[in-house]
């Protein structure tokens, strides 16, 4: 018995590590292809001195990161000061915990899940932590006492608490469908069944097909929830030199870009498990994948997902142009509530019928 323990909480704790470096690489590798990206999108190359394709450009900037000066203005609190992008980046990491991240591992008989903690709240405490980060932009912002940094944080607290109302009930109408709030019994479901109860899709069973309106409420609140174009009001440059962390310089703002992205990963994450089926492939059985092979392969097919969506978050930002203040609370309490609640009803409504 005590074996067994040591080794599940050995096996926990390099899961713990696996996905933290993983979290860490995709965050540094997506301020590369955000300039990838952005290049394409403007007819020019980007990155290309720091190694082959410019590569290692995202090491050389976090050397440029660690190197710099520290600075913290004398009018600053300075314990908050630290705290504010400490609690960024931790919040940004703690919400990997409840992903499930491929189908369950089987050595000696005994189970291991490719999650860190199978919680049957798993959304809730998605919501619960996300909604800690709000006080690390806030707590920078205003301990910076800086009047930009306290607007933007201000700009960042208001548009977050606001999008995360039809967030919410974009998730409960999935959470409707599925019985559960648990993420790892959301992805399993997707993975079975009959799509519509008539067509035997093994593995297709998506949350997409059921929920088209749910899932476009849930990716613009999720760009919001991000701070993402074209809702990045809280950093604006032209209006507020550089937002909540004009003050910082060397890691602590390297802490608030790194949890930016972090916050995008989990959030590509989040989308493609309630959505598109998580690690689910289709056809799994017929292409004759069991064992680790399967667990492989769907945790790749996940990655694969996740980063299709994090390129279509750098596609909208080079792409679509920021919205003024006023018009992105417009959109977000005159039409994303009242689509979300008619997306609720309706889902409430088909569930009665069918």
């Amino acid at each position: 018995m005590l074996l067994m323990t040591l080794t599940f909480l050995i096996y926990k704790i390099l899961l713990v590590l696996v996905i933290f470096l993983i979290s860490l690489g995709v965050a540094a590798y997506s301020t590369w292809g955000e300039r990838k990206v952005a290049a394409f999108m403007q007819d020019r190359i980007g990155p290309n001195r720091a190694g082959p394709w410019g590569l290692l450009q995202p090491i050389a900037d976090g050397v440029k990161m660690f190197t710099k000066e520290e600075f913290i203005p004398a009018s600053a609190n300075k314990f908050l000061f630290i705290l504010g992008p400490s609690l960024a980046m931790l919040t940004a990491c703690l919400t990997s915990a409840v992903i499930p991240w491929g189908n369950s591992l089987i050595i000696d008989g005994e189970v291991f899940d490719l999650q860190v903690a199978d919680i049957n709240i798993g959304i809730l405490y998605i919501f619960a932590v996300v909604s800690l980060g709000v006080y690390g932009i806030m707590i920078g912002g205003w301990a910076s006492n800086n009047k930009y940094s306290l607007l933007g944080a201000l700009r960042a607290s208001s548009q977050m608490i606001s999008y995360e109302i039809a967030m919410g009930l974009a998730i409960i109408a999935v959470v409707l469908l599925s019985g559960s709030v648990s993420l790892k019994d959301i992805a399993a479901q997707q993975g079975t069944g009959k799509l519509f109860g008539l067509v035997d899709l093994p593995g297709f069973n998506w949350n997409i097909f059921y929920q088209p309106l749910g899932f476009l409420i849930f990716l613009i609140c999720a760009l919001a929830e991000c701070n993402r174009a074209p809702f990045d009001l809280a950093e604006c440059e032209t209006e507020l030199v550089g937002g909540y962390h004009t003050e910082f310089s060397s890691m602590k703002l390297g802490f608030f870009l790194f949890a930016e992205y972090i916050n995008m990963f989990i959030s590509a994450a989040v989308i493609s498990t309630l959505y598109f089926g998580g690690y689910n492939i289709p056809f799994a059985e017929s292409l004759g994948l069991s064992g680790l092979a399967l667990s492989l392969a769907g945790f790749g097919f996940l990655f694969a997902k996740i980063i299709f969506f994090i390129f279509l978050f750098m596609w909208i930002r080079w792409t679509v142009p920021r919205f003024r203040y006023d018009q992105l609370m417009n959109l977000g309490w005159k039409y994303l509530i009242p689509l979300a609640i008619l997306n609720l009803m309706l889902t409430g409504l088909a569930i009665t019928i069918f």
